[in-house]
């Protein structure tokens, strides 16, 4: 299906009363942004602990010397072969703000429920660098709301992204990231969550697609997203011939 073909004049007076509604977008964004900043913060008293490649490492650790944290809850469950397409899709776009992150005194880490063999395997396939852990065995994933039990997916409701949805709606993993904050002292504060399509401004993709002229063509959300060793090789193309 194709959309309507108009003059040049006409497509200018569409174009322009779309320039206010992202105008509008933009200043709502702001807004949103501004009453992120301004939300207020909880102690985080309890004293996780992470796998990671240099051995056990707590929570503090995590920050690696900078005094903000961005946690993704990256959906690779201890019994799952690989991690969710989704959550790789996003995770695409992380190793090219590392540096610019860090630079600004913010920490990336990707934490899973997986054991750290199957994390590295995952990760190494992927060719991804940022780093990954694993929260075996600990509370975290569960105490964040983006795993759960048989015995939770059993029962007639889950807490997810801030409100109780129908276990049917629901998996085992689940993904979100979360923020957290370490002052001078030491002291672990969680700033922020979100969840579900509350990361989709993290996937630059998503973004550039809004721009093109059929968008995400999608049936549904994300659904033409496969990982990215698992798309069929395209027929080499030439802009000369």
């Amino acid at each position: 299906m194709q959309n309507q073909v108009v003059s040049r004049e006409e497509w200018l007076e569409a174009r322009r009363a779309l320039l206010l509604q992202e105008k509008e977008a933009t200043h709502l964004r702001d807004k949103v942004n501004a009453a992120r900043l301004a939300l207020p913060w909880v102690r985080v008293d309890k004293d996780y602990m992470f796998d990671t490649p240099g051995g056990k490492r707590s929570l503090s650790d995590l920050f690696d010397g900078r005094s903000q944290l961005l946690v993704y809850h990256f959906m690779l469950g201890p019994e799952w072969q690989a991690g969710c397409p989704g959550c790789s899709f996003l995770s695409d776009h992380v190793d090219g703000t590392l540096a610019h992150l860090n630079n600004h005194d913010v920490t990336w880490v990707a934490v899973s429920r997986a054991e750290l063999p199957r994390v590295d395997a995952y990760k190494q396939r992927m060719g991804w660098k940022f780093p990954w852990v694993s929260s075996f065995g600990s509370d975290f994933n569960f105490d964040y709301h983006v795993s759960f039990t048989p015995q939770d997916l059993a029962g007639e409701a889950v807490v997810y992204n801030f409100e109780a949805i129908p276990p049917a709606n629901a998996h085992d993993e689940l993904p979100g990231v979360s923020a957290f904050y370490k002052n001078d002292a030491g002291e672990i504060f969680h700033t922020y969550s979100s969840y579900a399509r509350g990361l989709e401004e993290m996937v630059g993709t998503l973004m550039i697609l809004d721009r093109a002229p059929k968008g995400r063509n999608e049936d549904s959300t994300m659904s033409f997203v496969k990982r990215h060793d698992e798309y069929a090789p395209e027929t080499a193309k030439s802009c000369c011939h």
